[in-house]
């Protein structure tokens, strides 16, 4: 089968032996794929990851060897292992976390050596880990079922309360869904800020209730404005903190994953502020404790979603809950990999290039 592979730095298109169904196991065929953000970075820095890796207990890929990446899909079922029920006949739709069950654990799709992610024509699932697409969704909008888990596990990682003004920092696709997540919850008003035009409108579309251009405003002096408490919260206040800024609780989600924004979080945040890194930032980077502990800033790193999360985001968008189409930008085959990884440097060009093996 044909695939398109990361090795030795570059995508390359080459062939693979056929996956084949092992116990509790389903071959499916990959009908649509997002590149995520996460796939251009460990293009960049797979060797952190693989590093990284030694220090959390996950298998750490080899740079020696081939991978392939894709692990936003929907696929098409087309034959079952042994040990398996086979309750999803050949040719139903489906999507599932990225992750096989072995009998060493839970093994990742799409940063794996051994397994292929969805940039392959075909590749391998967990039959116990399958959902069935609903509501005859189309699948490059059921692709988008991963990234917006992430932009829902964020909020929920967030212990929202209900009072905050939360601000949104960064609006690629990762802040996208956490804008869209906080738009489910009703949570407002949502301030995102981003440089990109393109990502600005899509933030409104997405929900948003004010975009900020950071090349004209300041993100934390526009929150400021829209997160005055009223008359009566000023009045509820204990005396010791009349004397701080009458502002609601600021909570902030970090979008974006490069070196220093966490360090420009720190300097921007209001006192007391909750801050949710959701960016991935693979290179080391820097930041002045010592800011977080005048502020008493409360930091909260993410990481991923919980199944009933996954299977959340599948319905929020299969029931039109969240305008999956508005991210979708391009759709190319297996060839265009390698150019869409390069098109996707420019935000006013392209937010989520989806990857139909098939074509």
């Amino acid at each position: 089968m044909r695939a398109a592979i990361f090795r030795n730095g570059q995508i390359v298109v080459d062939h693979l032996p056929e996956p084949k169904p092992g116990a509790g196991q389903v071959l499916v065929k990959s009908l649509a794929c997002g590149i995520c953000g996460s796939d251009l970075h460990a293009r960049q820095h797979a060797y952190r990851m693989a590093d990284l890796a030694k220090h959390t207990g996950r298998q750490p890929m080899d740079l020696s060897r081939d991978i392939v990446f894709g692990h936003e899909f929907c696929c098409e079922v087309l034959d079952h292992g042994p040990a398996t029920e086979r309750k999803l006949e050949p040719g139903t739709r489906v999507c599932s976390i990225p992750a096989l069950i072995t009998a060493e654990g839970p093994r990742g799709i799409g940063y794996s050596n051994d397994h292929v992610g969805a940039y392959a024509e075909r590749m391998l699932l967990s039959e116990a880990l399958l959902l069935e697409v609903p509501n005859g969704l189309a699948a490059e909008h059921a692709a988008l079922t991963e990234p917006l888990a992430v932009g829902v596990h964020a909020v929920a990682k967030a212990n929202i309360r209900g009072d905050e003004v939360p601000l949104v920092i960064g609006c690629g696709p990762v802040g996208l869904a956490v804008i869209a997540a906080l738009k489910i919850k009703g949570i407002g008003p949502i301030i995102a800020a981003d440089y990109s035009p393109k990502r600005r409108a899509l933030a409104e579309r997405l929900g948003a209730d004010v975009v900020v251009d950071p090349a004209k405003s300041q993100p934390y002096q526009t929150w400021a404005e829209h997160a005055q408490m009223t008359s009566e919260q000023k009045a509820a206040r204990p005396p010791f903190q009349a004397w701080l800024p009458a502002l609601k609780p600021a909570l902030i989600f970090e979008c974006v994953g490069i070196p220093g924004l966490i360090q420009q979080v720190f300097e921007g945040a209001p006192r007391d502020a909750r801050i949710v890194v959701v960016g991935v930032c693979m290179e080391t980077d820097r930041s002045e404790p010592m800011l977080g502990i005048l502020k008493e800033l409360n930091v909260q790193y993410v990481l991923g979603y919980t199944p009933e999360e996954y299977a959340w985001s599948l319905r929020l968008i299969a029931e039109g809950q969240v305008d999956a189409a508005s991210l979708v930008t391009g759709q190319i085959g297996i060839d265009g990999v390698a150019q869409a990884f390069a098109d996707l440097a420019n935000p006013e060009q392209h937010t989520k290039i989806i990857v139909e093996p098939w074509r």
